[in-house]
C-alpha cells in the first residue's frame, strides 16, 4: 500500500519523536507502533471483515487506528458521528461493517451502536506487554484504503472509494504545492471522519513527519491557547470557525503570527470575514477547493499568489476545466461546471456503478457539480452549486452572490438563499438570516442594503430571521433543509403563543 509506506517507515526510523499532541496526551512515534500493534491483532482477533468502522474524536487515536487496520490490509471506514442515529445506521450497514473501533464517551454522547455490532474500545484495551511484531500487507495500489461518505446534500450518504494511490497523491500533492517539511506543526480541529481532516491534518503529518496538535471541540479560546503553546505553521478551518476567532474577545494577532498558511474550505469564505481577520490579526486567509471524491484538495490559494474570492490554481497534475450545459469546455471568464481529473479523483461510489458513471466521464474527469469560472491566470472562482442555482426571469442567480451581500449587512452573522416559486418571475430569491448577537431584525433596512448593492431581480422577495441555519458537521449550511414553509423566528413565537 503506498500510501502506508512511508508512514511505517517513518515509525522504525523516528520511533522517539513526537507524532501527535491531543487534548489527552503526547504521542511519540513508539506509541502509536506499540498501539496499533495491539489494536491490529484485536481486529484480527474479533472480524475476517475487510471493512473496519471507526468512530473516534480528533485525537492521536484515530491515526493509531488507521495504522492498525492498514497493517492487516483492510479497509477504514471514517463514521461521522454527529449524523443523525438513522443516517449512521445506513453507514453502517451500506459498508457492511460489523466492528467498529471507538471509546466509551462517544457512544455515551452519541448514541449505542446498532445491534450486533462488534465494539473495540480503545479505553477499554490493556496496551501492556510486548505485541507481535507484524508487517504491512502488501496491497495494489488501487485497493481501497478509505471508504468516506459524503455528508448526504442530495439523498443518502454515498460511499466514497478512495485508493491507496489517491492518497498517496493527494498528500504529495499538497506537500509539493506549499512546501511542508518536518519543522511544520499543523492544528487541527476538523473531525477525521471529514477528508479534510483525514488526509490534510492526519496523513500529510504522519508522511512528512511534521507535528499534528489536535482537539476534539472547536472552543475559540482553546485554540488560542493552543496558538500561543504550539505555535503551529498551519490551521485549516471552515469559515463559522473563522468568524469565531474574529469575535473572541481575548484575540490579539501575537496569538496567530507563527501561521504560514491559515486556509478557509468546506463552504465560500465571507468577504466580511476575510477584511475582519485582515484588519484585527493582520493575515491573510486564504480559501481552498476540493471535494471528498477530489481526495480531497484539488486547489489551493497560496499566501503568494492571493486573489480576492479565488480558490487558488489546480494542484500539481490535477487538471481541470470549464463546461457549458451543452457540454463544451468554455474559456476564461465563462461560467459552467467545474470538471476535475487527476491521479487524486476516487475510484468510485461503493455499490454505485450507476451513480459513478454519472459523475466520471470516458476522460476520466470527475464532474462536480459546482459552477466556477477560470480568470487569465487560471485561478479558479467557485460560483454556486450547479443544483443551487436559482432562474429569475429567464437570468441565472447563484445564492452565493446574495449572500455575500447578505453576510456583509453588520446585523447578519450568516445568511443563505432559496428559490420561492413565483407566478410572473418563476423563481424568486428567498433568504434566511442568522443575526450577530443582540443585532435587530429588520426585514426592510436589508433589503434596502441589497437594493443598493444587486440587481433589481437578485434582491430578495422576503428576508425572514431565524435562530441558527441548517448545519452540517463541517459547518456547510444546508440550504435542501430550508424550504418556503420554513418559518421565521417571529412565526415561531406566533404558533407558540396560539397553542398555549
Amino acid at each position: 500500500m503506498r500510501v502506508f509506506s512511508p508512514i511505517y517507515r517513518r515509525l522504525i526510523l523516528s520511533p522517539l519523536s513526537i507524532w501527535v499532541v491531543d487534548d489527552q496526551k503526547t504521542w511519540k512515534g513508539y506509541e502509536l507502533l506499540v498501539g496499533a500493534l495491539h489494536l491490529a491483532g484485536q481486529i484480527r482477533r474479533t472480524t475476517d471483515q475487510r471493512h473496519i468502522g471507526v468512530m473516534l474524536p480528533t485525537s492521536g487515536l484515530f491515526p493509531m487506528a488507521l495504522i492498525a487496520t492498514w497493517l492487516l490490509g483492510r479497509t477504514i471506514v471514517p463514521i461521522n458521528y454527529l449524523l443523525k442515529k438513522d443516517d449512521r445506521e445506513y453507514v453502517i450497514n451500506d459498508a457492511e461493517i460489523d466492528t467498529v473501533i471507538t471509546v466509551t464517551p462517544m457512544i455515551d454522547m452519541f448514541g449505542e451502536l446498532p445491534e450486533g455490532i462488534n465494539e473495540i474500545r480503545l479505553d477499554k484495551m490493556k496496551f501492556k506487554g510486548i505485541p507481535p511484531i507484524m508487517f504491512p500487507k502488501k496491497t495494489p495500489d488501487d485497493f481501497v484504503a478509505v471508504l468516506l461518505y459524503t455528508s448526504g446534500t442530495s439523498g443518502k450518504p454515498k460511499g466514497v472509494m478512495l485508493t491507496s494511490e489517491n492518497l498517496r497523491a493527494n498528500v504529495e500533492q499538497c506537500v509539493e504545492w506549499a512546501n511542508f517539511t518536518k519543522k511544520d506543526v499543523l492544528l487541527g480541529v476538523l473531525p477525521q471522519f471529514h477528508s479534510f481532516g483525514l488526509t490534510v491534518l492526519t496523513l500529510l503529518p504522519l508522511i512528512t513527519g511534521c507535528k499534528a496538535v489536535y482537539t476534539a471541540r472547536f472552543v475559540p479560546k482553546k485554540i488560542l491557547e493552543l496558538m500561543k503553546q504550539h505555535r503551529p505553521t498551519a490551521f485549516i478551518g471552515i469559515p463559522s470557525m473563522y468568524n469565531a476567532l474574529l469575535s473572541a474577545k481575548s484575540a490579539r494577532a501575537d496569538d496567530l503570527k507563527s501561521l504560514k498558511y491559515i486556509v478557509s474550505g468546506g463552504e465560500p469564505l465571507p468577504q466580511a470575514v476575510f477584511d475582519g481577520f485582515k484588519e484585527k490579526f493582520g493575515i491573510t486567509i486564504n480559501e481552498g477547493y476540493g471535494l471528498t471524491e477530489t481526495g480531497p484538495v484539488s486547489n489551493w490559494c497560496r499566501p503568494q499568489d492571493h486573489k480576492p474570492g479565488s480558490v487558488g490554481q489546480p494542484l500539481p497534475r490535477v487538471e481541470e476545466k470549464i463546461v457549458d450545459a451543452e457540454g463544451n469546455e468554455v474559456g476564461p471568464g465563462e461560467d459552467g461546471e467545474v470538471y476535475i481529473k487527476g491521479p487524486n479523483v476516487m475510484k468510485g461510489y461503493y455499490k454505485l456503478e450507476d451513480e459513478t458513471d454519472k459523475v466520471l466521464d470516458k476522460d476520466g474527469f470527475f464532474r462536480t457539480g459546482d459552477m466556477g469560472r477560470f480568470d487569465e491566470d487560471g485561478h479558479l472562482y467557485i460560483t454556486g452549486r450547479y443544483k443551487e442555482m436559482l432562474i429569475i426571469g429567464g437570468e441565472n442567480v447563484f445564492p452565493r452572490e446574495i449572500e455575500e451581500v447578505l453576510n456583509a449587512h453588520p446585523s447578519v452573522y450568516s445568511s443563505a438563499v432559496i428559490g420561492m416559486q413565483d407566478s410572473s418571475r418563476g423563481e424568486v430569491a428567498l433568504a434566511f438570516v442568522e443575526l450577530e448577537e443582540d443585532a435587530e431584525f429588520d426585514a426592510g433596512k436589508l433589503r434596502a442594503h441589497c437594493r443598493d448593492r444587486l440587481a433589481g431581480y437578485k434582491v430578495p422577495r422576503e428576508i425572514r430571521v431565524v435562530k441558527e441555519l441548517p448545519r452540517n458537521p463541517t459547518g456547510k449550511i444546508m440550504r435542501r433543509e430550508l424550504s418556503e414553509e420554513t418559518p421565521s423566528e417571529a412565526e415561531k413565537d406566533a404558533a407558540g403563543s396560539s397553542r398555549s
